[in-house]
């Protein structure tokens, strides 16, 4: 059974879900709807918005240990392998996740603590977008080989001005897995600018 997850609330992952290992963290929204007058009345459109999931990769001090600990749609893999991006998608049309990340808890290294997922728009400076213009935005972690659902966290605080999401992070306590539901925004244009705070 999914559990639905408000803002600021954490859940175990790993206990009570014996030998789970292989995750994937599915990430979704929508351009939001505008309304424009034609000649033959209001017209809604979305806007044509390319956000980016990533995931950095934190120590115990929410650091990043090394440079390539950042997986998003420049660098698809961790150094060894345990976080992979699925790839990147334009659009953000259509029902379902719009992104997804595989992660490997088991293989995740030593060094790792923490798994934090962001989204990002992608030019957003030039196309003067931010996170007031998505609309449904989530994120859910689901088993990878089944295909069953633990967690789902629906973003629903108005993000205007923002171009930069911090998700949920994935995190470890007293040897097992935990989700956070973060839900923040923040002012970083890109990945690269987002990561550097951690550096």
């Amino acid at each position: 059974m999914t559990i639905s997850l408000v803002k600021g609330q954490k859940v175990d992952l790993t206990k009570g879900n014996a030998g789970l290992s292989k995750i994937t963290v599915g990430l979704g929204w929508d351009p939001a709807e505008s309304e424009s007058r034609g000649l033959f009345g209001m017209k809604k459109k979305a806007a044509n918005i390319d956000c980016d999931a990533s995931v950095l990769l934190l120590s115990e001090q929410g650091k990043l240990s090394q440079g390539k600990n950042v997986v998003c749609f420049h660098n698809l893999q961790s150094p060894n392998g345990s976080v992979v991006h699925g790839g990147d998608n334009l659009t953000g049309a259509g029902d379902g996740d719009d992104e997804q990340i595989h992660i490997d808890l088991s293989a995740v290294p030593a060094d790792v603590h923490r798994l934090l997922a962001v989204v990002n728009i992608y030019d957003c400076e030039a196309r003067k977008q931010h996170f007031g213009m998505i609309r449904s935005a989530f994120i859910r972690v689901f088993e990878s080989g089944s295909g069953r659902e633990l967690i789902r966290f629906n973003l629903t605080d108005d993000y205007s001005g923002m171009t930069a999401l911090l998700v949920g992070e994935i995190y470890r306590h007293g040897g097992e897995w935990k989700f956070s539901a973060v839900g923040e925004g923040a002012q970083a244009p890109h990945i690269d600018l987002l990561a550097r705070r951690y550096s």
